[in-house]
Parts: structure tokens; sequence; C-alpha cells
């Protein structure tokens, strides 16, 4: 029985990594790729209850290698008070900031250039964006980008 649960266990994370592979190939069709994350608490790690909701509208032009991104929020415990992306990570992880996003009421907006290491982790799905506030330091929303 361990040995079909290793098995079963090793067939999935090939297919997980197949997955992000066609998503990544897919993202870079064109010189645009269209990206998008769907903010939660749900979403965060560790999860935060509450009713703060958000998107992210995310565009990389890989011939400039320029991201552009508008965020829009809502429902959060207070004034956000940071917003970034954050990587490489996936989903179930936190990791550092990678590009800032400059704070405002919804929507956010803002562009950044990015390295080939930054693009590499981003077209394999590696990227979140989170909105931080004072009573949740840490992040009270965020949402994985993934391709459109």
């Amino acid at each position: 029985m361990r040995g079909l649960k290793h098995k079963v266990l090793g067939a999935a994370a090939a297919l997980a990594g197949l997955a992000l592979a066609a998503c990544a190939d897919d993202m870079m069709d064109g010189s645009k790729a269209q990206l998008a994350a769907t903010l939660s608490g749900t979403s965060a790690v560790p999860p935060i209850a509450g009713q703060g909701r958000g998107m992210a509208a995310i565009t990389f032009d890989k011939s400039t290698k320029m991201l552009t991104w508008e965020v829009t929020y809502s429902g959060l415990t207070g004034p956000a008070t940071a917003a970034h992306f954050h990587g490489p990570a996936a989903a179930s992880a936190n990791a550092g900031v990678v590009v800032p996003i400059a704070v405002s009421a919804s929507p956010m907006k803002g562009s950044a250039t990015l390295t080939d290491a930054q693009i590499a982790d981003l077209t394999a799905g590696k990227w979140y964006v989170n909105i931080h506030t004072d009573s949740n330091k840490g992040g009270e929303i965020r949402g994985q980008v993934m391709a459109k």
C-alpha cells in the first residue's frame, strides 16, 4: 500500500509539473501575456477570516520585459498599508517581496521592468499579490498570479 501511495503522489507531482509548463507556454504566446490573481483572505498563508476581496489584472510584455498591473480591492479591515508581488512561492507558501506596489485607494496601478530570473518565476506561476493592513501585517488578502 505504501508503494502505491508513493506512485500516486509521484504521478500527481508529474501532472502538476506538466500543467505548470503548459501554463508557462500559454502565458508566453505572442508578445504580451494576460495574467490575473483573485485575492482573498482564505488564500493568505495562514488563512485570514474576513470580507476582504480583490482582483489583479496584469499584463507582461515579453519584448520590453515590462509588467503592468491594476489591483482592485474592497472589504479590508482597514486601509491598505502595503502591497507587493511576492515570490517565488507555491500557493501554500510565503516568500519575500519581488516587486512593490504603490499603495493607494482602489485601484492600485503601476509597472516595473523585470529581470530574467523574475520572468522565469512569474511564468512558472510562482508569484502572488499580497495586500497588507495594520490588522494583518503579514497580508490580509492574497492571490496567486496565473495565466488567464
